[in-house]
């Protein structure tokens, strides 16, 4: 039967070959977005702006809400806008 299974199998070779990439992918990528560090760097981020003159005092309070909602799990957009 294993033999049987590998020639009937082996046309969705490519298929798994793309999902195994695209797990690896996905994780990666959950891996830089939620990880402390990046939180960490979205919120230096956010103070350098600030401190540039480059967005307000409240544009940097509502970011930072969004960074603290995203670090907590309420919040499912990225970005600091």
């Amino acid at each position: 039967m294993g033999i049987f299974s590998a020639v009937l199998g082996l046309p969705l070779a490519p298929v798994r070959g793309v999902v195994w990439i695209a797990e690896i992918v996905r994780r990666q990528v959950d891996e830089e977005l939620y990880s402390p560090a990046a939180f960490r760097r979205r919120l230096e981020n956010i103070e350098e702006a600030r401190a540039s003159g480059q967005i307000s005092d409240e544009e940097a309070a509502a970011a930072e809400e969004q960074v603290v909602a995203m670090m907590t799990g309420r919040g499912t957009s990225g970005g600091t806008e």
